[in-house]
């Protein structure tokens, strides 16, 4: 991101605009994980996390946990809430926060290198991707490639916006953006998809549709 798009994420949290924060685990995420087929103690890397109880959810599936953040107030906000008392170290550029299977980095995603991330097998992507402008996607993906060792998967759940007219229709295509961005180097499952009519999310405040995908990547 750029210095200025830091500074907008790290006010929203001071600020505590934060209605993009999810209140409960995703059920997308307990319903499809395990079709990744991973190895028990596998380490997830959850990109851009926030403050996400789905980092909870998956070190009670057995996981060790590595998110990654920008805001020093959404990690500690992350550990108090959740009852936890971390132990604080430097690790390169970043200070990590650890306490328990989860861990999480905090510092910014675009100067993360592989071995301030260590070992890692699976990413889950939960609308990181999708939340980033447009014109960031492609560098949050070309650096996430960069940093990931060559046989890790990726869970990636998006939201898309649906056409009007195709509210109530359930299409299996995978999206051209999510194509062009992973399809070199990645065979593409898309696992699910649901539409969800979401009231006042245009300009207008009226009610739109968007398309909740499910994506398994696999190297190859």
């Amino acid at each position: 991101m750029t210095s200025r798009d830091n500074a907008l994420w790290q006010q929203c949290w001071r600020d505590r605009q934060t209605d993009f924060h999810q209140t409960e685990v995703s059920p997308l995420l307990a319903r499809f994980w395990r079709g990744l087929d991973l190895a028990p103690g596998s380490r997830v890397f959850v990109p851009l996390c926030g403050k996400s109880l789905d980092m909870i959810w998956l070190a009670q599936q057995g996981h060790e946990v590595i998110g990654l953040e920008l805001s020093p107030v959404a990690v500690r906000a992350f550990f108090r809430e959740n009852h936890m008392q971390p132990t604080r170290r430097a690790v390169g550029r970043f200070t990590l926060w650890q306490s328990g299977k989860i861990a999480i980095l905090c510092g910014d995603y675009f100067t993360a290198s592989r071995a301030e991330l260590g070992s890692i097998d699976v990413v889950y992507d939960r609308a990181a991707l999708t939340a980033l402008p447009e014109d960031l996607r492609r560098r949050y993906v070309a650096h996430l490639k960069k940093i990931l060792p060559p046989a890790c998967k990726v869970f990636l759940l998006t939201v898309e916006d649906a056409e009007a007219g195709e509210m109530l229709e359930v299409r299996m295509g995978i999206s051209v953006e999510i194509a062009a961005l992973y399809g070199k180097d990645f065979q593409i499952e898309l696992a699910h998809v649901e539409s969800v009519t979401e009231a006042g999310r245009d300009k207008a405040g009226a009610a739109s549709c968007a398309e909740h995908k499910v994506y398994r990547l696999v190297p190859g």
